[in-house]
């Protein structure tokens, strides 16, 4: 079964999950041939180990705190602080606190 992504024209509601946040799940919100924006929820301690991401990404916190590594330094996200990293940049992410954000993946085209 395909998981429904947004359409073009609609509107996404990303504002944060307060109380629902303890249960809500990551969710990819639209994705397209150029373009993945993808809501992730992580749990307090979790750790995404060093991993690289095909294109060029933005990570904006909604809610709680991230410590996002990459290019040799370890930066503080939280709610409405954002990151740019460029395409294959490796990283690495620790939740501090529950929190959501907004992964934006720029995909390259073949």
């Amino acid at each position: 079964m395909a998981i429904p992504h947004a359409q073009p024209g609609q509107v996404i509601d990303v504002r944060p999950l307060g109380p629902a946040l303890a249960t809500a799940r990551t969710t990819t919100l639209l994705k397209t041939p150029g373009l993945e924006v993808i809501r992730l929820v992580l749990p307090a301690g979790k750790v995404l180990s060093q991993h690289i991401a095909p294109g060029a990404i933005t990570v904006h916190c909604l809610e709680g705190k991230l410590l996002f590594t990459a290019a040799g330094q370890t930066h503080e996200l939280t709610a409405g602080r954002m990151l740019y990293l460029d395409a294959k940049e490796p990283h690495s992410v620790e939740c501090v606190e529950e929190a959501s954000f907004l992964l934006t993946i720029v995909l390259p085209r073949d």
